[in-house]
């Protein structure tokens, strides 16, 4: 029996293990190392995040992007973007130093058990443990536009479904949204050779602009502090008291997780994007059909008339929507047993434990509960945190419990695994 099991090992999962390990609970974790940044994105792609804000956590701050740079001879310089590829390996080398081996099989189910959680591997092996972590990443919550859900595989991905954009050689792509994501698509699919053209509902396309200096007059600094999420007071609330944040009403941080640091551009990819893509603004599918082989798209305008035109392959890059109907790990009845918000979202508590004693979660599930920081790397060092002290309290509440079961006695574990009640 685990104290803990944490299901992903991304850098929240990552940062999780590292901190429990620390403080001695007997901590396992599951899942393919960084897997959405080693497996779900394009060679050429870069960082959009500041070095200093991307940074893995562990306990005594040794293990940071920086000193994993330092190393290996690499820049981590504010205001020079970084290749995905080395914030990938700077995760795999956290992984050897920091965090307790990772069991890279994938995890199939959770369940709640007799005294505990029930978790089960792919291929079948069972495990048990007191309390669970899930830091399952973005990957179960992609959102593809209603009008091409229906079209196939062939015709319609996401766009964290490509490691590699080569297929696309040579071909005709639309590509749907207009954050980085949809953008750093189109300039690769452009650069090397493909017709793309990008469509996005909002009336136009954002861009950030060039980052203010990092040493800067500190009039300039108190105007506009730096901060993980971008420059600025209100980044900084988000950023640095994700504790506060959870203290305003749901309606407010619901919103504020939906709408703040919404769709833009990073100002390296702009001129990439303005030499080679089609961009048409304003604009949002209408309808789609499969024809002759390719899909025909109409779109409607905020002004004006909509387009029709046909293309080979449709990438949404329509971001993720992380509802607890879509938590696919968790055995349904587990799923459908937990208290959501009114947008769908997980409830957590203060220490991310979720409305069934003993699961946690972490990330992007987590964004309407602790603000936007929860949907960057940054936030994982404030989640690690606060969850294994939450997780702590859990485990010695239980095992304290358990030493109270005197000779005789019968034990009965109820609803709350790992707290059971002495008779």
């Amino acid at each position: 029996m685990h104290d803990l099991l944490i299901v992903g090992a991304g850098p929240y999962g990552l940062s999780i293990a590292a901190h429990a390990a620390a403080a001695g609970l007997d901590v396992r974790i599951f899942g393919r190392t960084m897997a959405s940044w080693r497996d779900h994105m394009p060679r050429g792609m870069f960082l959009k995040s500041e070095p200093w804000a991307s940074d893995l956590s562990d306990p005594a701050g040794r293990y940071g992007l920086a000193a994993y740079c330092t190393r290996e001879g690499l820049p981590a310089e504010h205001g020079r973007p970084l290749p995905i590829e080395h914030f990938a390996s700077y995760g795999l080398w956290f992984a050897e130093r920091a965090a307790p081996p990772v069991d890279e099989r994938l995890i199939a189910s959770v369940r709640r058990g007799a005294a505990g959680f029930e978790v089960r591997t792919r291929d079948g092996e069972v495990c048990h443990a007191r309390a669970v972590a899930l830091a399952v990443g973005v990957l179960p919550f992609t959102e593809i536009p209603r009008a091409v859900r229906g079209l196939g595989d062939h015709h319609v991905s996401h766009s964290s479904h490509h490691a590699d954009l080569r297929r696309f050689t040579g071909r005709d792509v639309t590509v749907v949204g207009a954050g980085q994501a949809a953008l750093e698509t189109a300039a690769l699919l452009a650069e090397q050779g493909t017709r793309v053209r990008v469509l996005a509902r909002s009336p136009r396309v954002s861009w950030n602009t060039l980052p203010q200096a990092w040493q800067r007059p500190w009039w300039q600094s108190l105007r506009a502090p730096h901060t993980g999420l971008g420059c600025g007071w209100r980044n900084k609330f988000y950023a640095d008291t994700p504790g506060l944040f959870r203290l305003l009403p749901e309606q407010a941080r619901a919103r504020a997780a939906a709408r703040a640091l919404g769709p833009a551009g990073a100002w390296w990819v702009r001129d990439r994007v303005e030499a080679g893509v089609e961009v048409r603004a304003g604009h949002r599918i209408e309808s789609a059909e499969l024809a002759d082989g390719r899909v025909r798209v109409r779109t409607a305008a905020h002004t004006g008339e909509g387009l029709r035109f046909t293309t080979d392959h449709v990438i949404a890059a329509t971001g993720f929507r992380a509802t607890t109907a879509r938590i696919g790990v968790l055995a349904p009845e587990l799923r459908t047993g937990l208290r959501s918000l009114a947008d769908g979202t997980p409830y957590v508590g203060d220490r991310f434990e979720t409305s069934c004693p003993g699961l946690f979660l972490a990330g992007l599930t987590t964004a309407s509960s602790f603000g936007p920081a929860m949907r960057f790397v940054y936030g994982a060092s404030f989640t690690a945190e606060r969850l294994v002290r939450g997780v702590e309290r859990y485990v010695r509440t239980g095992r304290a419990a358990l030493l109270s079961d005197r000779a005789g006695e019968r034990v009965n574990f109820g609803s709350a695994p790992g707290r059971p009640v002495v008779h």
